[in-house]
């Protein structure tokens, strides 16, 4: 991960976990805050975060992608679900098999 980029993704998941953190926010019934426990890149454009929710000791996982061009650039997030992650599960077979398919049309 480049620096800059490195730089980015700190301050937006600073930015998550103040946002995460109010104790009056929609859908928060345990009056949560969060902390966060760990950032771990992926990729180039890609990382996991581990918040840590207090007073539950609970973990949360956030997963972060940057975009790197465009109206939409920078970083975004979304806490995924068990249904996120078994959906994201197929993109690398379908995009195995998108890349094998447009091979031949390099020629």
């Amino acid at each position: 991960m480049q620096k800059q980029i490195a730089i980015e993704l700190k301050q937006m998941v600073d930015v998550v976990c103040q946002r995460f953190s109010h104790k009056d926010r929609a859908m928060n019934y345990s009056a949560e805050t969060f902390e966060i426990q760990e950032i771990i890149p992926t990729s180039d454009h890609t990382a996991i975060v581990k918040f840590i929710k207090q007073p539950t000791h609970k973990i949360g996982i956030a997963f972060f992608y940057y975009i790197p061009n465009g109206m939409s650039k920078g970083w975004k997030y979304f806490f995924p679900t068990d249904s996120h992650i078994a959906g994201m599960r197929a993109l690398e077979y379908i995009k195995f098999e998108i890349e094998r398919n447009n091979y031949k049309h390099n020629f």
